[in-house]
Parts: structure tokens; sequence; C-alpha cells
């Protein structure tokens, strides 16, 4: 019925006349099921329901975006230091931070400094996060991914 009450096994034509008297909708909440389950309700209200449902749990729902933070190999320790800084900030909010190094003309025969610099910032931020992608060279850049460790 109407207000909610179990009827039980009732012919089609029988409840969709019920359902008519009562001026709302005869709704099949479960096909696969023998009999096939049907309610009595308003479906434009039903589906109201259905989408203010759906809204609520996206609104719950955490998007992780990927900070990128670009260096270079002959970083100055101020400059390391404001990087970490801001690693450090978007890693704790729950961003992933993907970190670039550029070399420029000459740099490239530097390449091992470039994976000291990465690797420091691998050690330093080991209380904030966990590297995902391990650092490796692309042409002339050398990238690391690093996540926000999830709290269980």
């Amino acid at each position: 019925m109407a207000d909610g009450q179990n009827v039980g096994v009732v012919h089609i034509k029988d409840a969709l006349s019920k359902a008519q008297m009562a001026g709302l909708d005869l709704v099949e909440i479960s096909p696969g099921a023998v009999p096939p389950v049907c309610k009595i309700l308003d479906f434009g209200k039903y589906k109201y329901e259905l989408q203010k449902r759906k809204n609520e749990a996206k609104k719950k729902q955490k998007v992780v975006e990927v900070k990128e933070l670009k260096l270079t190999p002959m970083i100055d320790t101020h400059d390391y230091e404001v990087k970490l800084k801001s690693a450090k900030k978007f890693l704790s909010a729950g961003n992933k931070v993907k970190f670039t190094l550029k070399f420029r003309g000459r740099e490239l025969s530097y390449q091992q400094q470039g994976l000291d610099v990465l690797l420091k910032i691998k050690e330093d931020l080991m209380d904030f996060g966990k590297v995902e992608q391990e650092p490796k060279l692309e042409g002339k850049m050398m990238g690391m991914l690093v996540g926000p460790i999830v709290a269980k």
C-alpha cells in the first residue's frame, strides 16, 4: 500500500488499480525476484530522493590532485627548503606531488647531482608521503611522484 504496508502477492491489474486510486505510481523495485517486487509510490519523489543521495555521496568523496614542483639540479638551499615546505603542505592536504627536475644545456652531464636532489627530497618527506614513482630520467627531465600517507 501507499503507507509502506506489505500486501503480499497481488495480481498486476489489482496492483495498478490500487496505485491509480491512491494517485501514485506502481514501481518495480526488484525485477529479478520471483515474483517481482513492486511498490506504490510517487515516482518523481523517488527519483528526486535517489538523485539527492547520489549528490551527497559525491560531496563526501575526495578528489586527489597532482601538484607539480619544478626543480633544477643546481638548486640552492633556501629554494630547496621552500619547495620542501610546499610539498609538505600539499601532502598534508591529501594531494600527490610530482617533482620535475629539468636539465638545461650542459647540466645533462650532471645527472647524478639531479638524482641526489630527488633522493634528498625522498628522505626529507618520509614522514609526509611515500614515493609512488621512483626518480627516472625521461629525455632532459627527471621525475618522481610522491603520494600522501593514507591513515588507516
